[in-house]
């Protein structure tokens, strides 16, 4: 849903961070889950193969196929006149810039109900595509292509002008990297919600490595790393991807955070070029430091807007979007939406989770690189799976979680489970 934006200018910093808070942390008691699930898409008879059987050619297929293929059901990024219709079960596409597909969920009140709408979902975009020979790519991390972005819209030309001044990561990022992202309510105040985001920071590093299964992605600079995904992540822009952790006052350090942090993009009608000055954040705009840069002051959609320019492990966007966990193979993506349900399903499982992973809270580079190589991380996965299985509503989602804790426990990653 559209956020309202309220009347008048936007003038004061402490007017932008009341309106951030509002936006980001939107409270109630926790009911809902959703998730995103994204793959890579290829032009082939069906899905691409995998690394132990590279396909004849995996280029990446045109957008006008793909509008083509997806029909009512394209977004406006590909097909402007599009009425961008849900798919059957309330998921709606959306299309990546280096052509990667995403379903995004509707809100679902079990995780049971979330799970069969997605796999519906799946199945019929599957359909879709399957008459147009474009395949999609159970993998977290393209191993066959350099990257190249298909979608030429003025927010991924900023967006790729900011990333290569940094390095090569943010383009592999945008174009060659799929996840698996889970979203659960904020709270029912700022001090659940904060608790509720800071645990599930502190737990990213140990599910990380649990679902890490990307050791392969083309162009990558040299370097062997359990999930490449997450490494382009690390080495990306820390500025819009790592929000200060503060253990006292955790939503409102995000808060400022957010208004403090490096502009990505400035909209501006009737041009493409939405490149904003070096270096200058939010705040500068709003301050007026940018005056003799940009020809007007920020409104409240430009701090709206500027909001889906972060890319934090965990998102608060009125709920909490966990955004550390790679595409699974296969439909195994069942299981890290399960674990996250589960450690978010009370008080008590939550508070336990933050206990588990406090010694691997900020293991971030060492879970990406290592990933259950590591002792320490690989005993904090198991325990949260562990934990996670305690906690599962149903025999077939602690029998789901039961079986990730085994294969963590022996060192394995999903793609080594799923071949073994």
């Amino acid at each position: 849903m559209a956020t309202k934006m309220p009347a008048g200018t936007l003038s004061t910093r402490a007017a932008a961070e009341a309106f951030v808070g509002g936006v980001c942390f939107k409270l109630g008691p926790p009911a809902l889950i959703g998730a995103e699930l994204e793959w890579l898409t290829t032009v082939d008879d069906g899905d691409c193969p995998t690394s132990q059987s590279p396909p004849a050619h995996v280029q990446r297929p045109d957008l006008t196929i793909l509008a083509a293929a997806l029909g009512p059901y394209a977004p406006t990024s590909i097909s402007p006149s599009s009425p961008a219709r849900p798919l059957p079960n309330g998921g709606l596409v959306t299309v990546e810039p280096g052509g990667q597909l995403e379903i995004s969920s509707s809100p679902a009140a079990s995780v049971d109900e979330l799970c069969g709408r997605l796999r519906a979902d799946e199945q019929f975009l599957r359909t879709l595509l399957r008459p147009h020979s474009i395949g999609l790519v159970s993998a977290a991390a393209d191993e066959y292509r350099p990257a190249q972005r298909l979608l030429q819209l003025p927010r991924y030309c900023a967006m790729e002008n900011r990333f290569l001044q940094i390095g090569p990561f943010g383009k592999l990022m945008m174009c060659n990297t799929a996840a698996t992202q889970v979203s659960v309510d904020a709270g029912v105040d700022l001090a659940e919600a904060g608790a509720r985001w800071r645990t599930l920071d502190a737990i990213g590093p140990a599910l990380l490595a649990a679902f890490a299964c990307s050791p392969v992605l083309h162009g990558i600079p040299p370097g062997s790393w359990a999930s490449q995904r997450m490494r382009t992540w690390l080495h990306l822009d820390r500025g819009r991807t790592a929000p200060p952790i503060d253990a006292l006052d955790p939503a409102g350090a995000y808060v400022r955070w957010a208004v403090t942090a490096p502009l990505l993009c400035i909209r501006r009608d009737g041009s493409t070029d939405w490149t904003p000055p070096r270096d200058a954040t939010f705040a500068d705009w709003l301050a007026g430091h940018l005056d003799d840069l940009v020809d007007r002051r920020p409104d409240w959609a430009d701090l709206d807007y500027h909001l889906t320019t972060l890319f934090p492990p965990v998102r608060a966007t009125g709920h909490l979007e966990v955004r550390y966990i790679d595409a699974q193979p296969g439909n195994t993506w069942t299981v890290p939406i399960h674990a996250i349900a589960a450690l978010t399903s009370g008080p008590k499982p939550l508070a336990e989770a933050a206990a588990i992973a406090a010694a691997t809270a900020s293991r971030w580079v060492d879970a990406a690189r290592s990933g259950l190589a590591d002792s320490e991380i690989r005993t904090a996965a198991v325990d949260l799976l562990r934990l996670a299985e305690a906690h599962a509503p149903t025999l077939e989602a602690a029998a789901q979680l039961s079986r990730a804790a085994r294969r963590c426990r022996n060192g394995r990653n999903p793609i080594e489970e799923a071949a073994a």
